[in-house]
């Protein structure tokens, strides 16, 4: 019954903290409309979406999210004091390849979005064999250093929670 209810239970969760962060006020009209909107989304859209990702270790997407959280700030120190005190013929802008081992397209993307939303570095690319992602970064002097950079931070941690 729950599951006929709640198809997509993550998605529900993760709808209801993103609609009461959104609207910035803990009001019971306000957590009422979330819960609704959090129980109907998954359910329009669960025909569209049969294979629900599985996670291995739920528990590890805190300590995830609390290490992009912290990347994000420093990141945009370092990207600000490069952006203002580096002159242009100093950078070092790359692109990095980046192989990957993840498998599911979840975790992928995931990672993709996290080297994205990182002050610094564009997702650009994702090669047709699903084996690489091509990444642009805005100063790298060490393209070597940013692909080993991203495969233990983000995708090791990534591997433990869906693979």
């Amino acid at each position: 019954m729950l599951r006929k209810l709640f198809p997509h239970p993550y998605l529900t969760l993760l709808l209801v903290i993103t609609w009461m962060l959104l609207v910035n006020q803990l009001k019971l009209g306000s957590l009422v409309l979330a819960v609704i909107l959090g129980t109907i989304i998954p359910l329009i859209t669960a025909p569209y979406w049969p294979d629900r990702p599985i996670l291995r270790n739920p528990m590890a997407i805190i300590g995830y999210v609390l290490i992009v959280l912290y990347d994000i700030v420093k990141s945009n120190f370092i990207v600000a004091g490069v952006v203002l005190l580096k002159p242009n013929s100093q950078l070092k802008p790359a692109w990095v390849t980046v192989p990957i081992d993840l498998r599911t397209p979840e975790a992928i993307t995931v990672l993709a979005g996290t080297i994205t939303m990182t002050p610094g570095t564009v997702t650009a690319d994702m090669s047709g064999d699903g084996r690489s992602l091509l990444i642009h970064c805005l100063h790298a002097p060490d393209p070597d250093a940013v692909r080993d950079e991203i495969k233990s931070r983000y995708e090791a941690r990534l591997m433990r929670i869906f693979e």
